[in-house]
């Protein structure tokens, strides 16, 4: 039992991770920036970085390659904010 949730988890952390590739493509595509909310991606940037500190403490693969993933694609996604700056 305890592998099918494993795998569960592996499954959410895979579906919630690359639901951010439209989001990063279309950014980088676009050179704009300006629909995408600061407060929104830092608030959820902390959150993930909080979801992946607790995942390392709690030894968890599935939590931290899942908010591995998704700190990197909204790490992109605020460069991005920044950077185009429209």
């Amino acid at each position: 039992m305890s592998k099918i949730i494993e795998l569960m988890g592996l499954v959410a952390g895979v579906l919630t991770t690359i639901s951010f590739v439209p989001q990063v493509v279309k950014t980088w595509r676009s050179k704009s920036a300006k629909d995408l909310s600061w407060s929104m991606f830092l608030l959820f940037w902390t959150g993930v970085l909080l979801w992946l500190i607790y995942g390392i403490a709690i030894d968890n693969i599935p939590i931290i390659i899942a908010n591995a993933f998704t700190l990197i694609l909204a790490s992109i996604i605020l460069y991005f904010k920044a950077r185009f700056k429209t």
